[in-house]
């Protein structure tokens, strides 16, 4: 699959941001290891998800994309859909739970994306946009089980691992485990001997659960503030992925989640929203111990103003930053 992310980066050139790579004495210092920040904040949408969607929609056949396409996503990825249909010319329609970030919806309705509001407590997002695939002949693009949406998503870890000479480790989000996959398979396409582990809230422990015992875990509409963990577990294909290529799989706290969002915003001036900062939080809260030169995947900055000022405002300022704990 490294041969479909270097295939996938080809596809998006011109199309993706090049995001830019960052650096913190203040954070090397902090973790005690040189750490490079992949920004994907600064991505088209706001997050890494507008690699994998439109990779996977410009590779449909004119016939599909006359039929439009749908997807099920509570913002990031329904950002994506939205923006690269009205790029392509393609009719999108997306699935989102009523609870989703006013901005992430705001922002796909105002791409022109059709957008169908759901219960997460009561209906399954799945099976509505099944019953609309159905219905309308139109395609489903999945957030993170899907072959072309995996290899797009790669080449954000592509174009870090490109840039640099060497990376001893890198972390990398994870929800429904697309973005971290094809991470992993970047990762070691280009540097085997990098160790890469994904980092997903203490809520939303499923990937990490089903990364150690090796069954599928499920955490149904988890509480976590980092909304783009949501999904209730990995995929058929990613599962199977995270497990062949990833090294380990820890979790970190909500207080350290937010501990970071704070961080990044106070002290390097980046907007990112929880999800987003997972990575962060596990090496300023000690969940992982970094090894040489350490890459970090922000994922997104797409964060609602009731959020960011909850967390900003948040006490705790001795808080998970400073904890130490054992890590790999």
């Amino acid at each position: 699959m490294f041969a479909q992310i270097q295939e996938a980066a080809q596809r998006l050139r011109g199309h993706a941001h090049i995001t830019p790579l960052m650096t913190s004495r203040t954070l090397d210092q902090r973790v005690g290891a040189a750490v490079f920040l992949k920004c994907e904040n600064f991505q088209r949408t706001g997050s890494f998800k507008f690699r994998g969607a439109f990779n996977a929609i410009s590779r449909l056949s004119p016939a599909q994309k006359t039929r439009g396409v749908v997807t099920f996503s509570s913002g990031n990825h329904a950002q994506a859909v939205a923006l690269t249909g009205r790029l392509l010319g393609i009719a999108a329609t997306v699935v989102m739970p009523v609870d989703a970030p006013a901005i992430k919806r705001a922002a796909t309705e105002a791409y022109g994306a059709t957008v169908i509001a759901y219960d997460p407590g009561r209906d399954d997002r799945e099976e509505i946009a099944h019953r609309l695939e159905v219905a309308q002949g139109c395609t489903l693009i999945p957030p993170f089980d899907h072959p072309d949406v995996i290899a797009g998503q790669g080449t954000a870890a592509l174009e870090l691992l490109q840039a640099l000479e060497r990376l001893d480790m890198l972390l990398v989000p994870c929800g429904g485990g697309g973005l971290l996959s094809g991470s992993a398979i970047a990762a070691k396409g280009i540097h085997p001997a990098c160790r890469v582990v994904g980092i997903e809230p203490a809520l939303a422990d499923d990937a990490t659960r089903s990364f150690h015992s090796g069954r599928l875990h499920t955490v149904h509409n988890p509480p976590t503030i980092a909304d783009g963990t949501r999904t209730p577990s990995l995929g058929r294909l990613t599962f199977p992925l995270v497990r062949e290529h990833v090294d380990d799989m820890r979790t970190v706290s909500e207080d350290a989640i937010m501990a970071a969002v704070r961080f990044l915003f106070f002290r390097m001036k980046l907007v990112v929203e929880p999800s987003g900062a997972l990575g962060a939080a596990a090496l300023l809260s000690g969940a992982v111990k970094p090894r040489g030169r350490t890459g970090v995947l922000l994922s997104g900055g797409n964060i609602d103003a009731a959020t960011m000022v909850r967390i900003l405002q948040s006490e705790g300022e001795k808080d998970a930053t400073c904890a130490k704990q054992e890590g790999p």
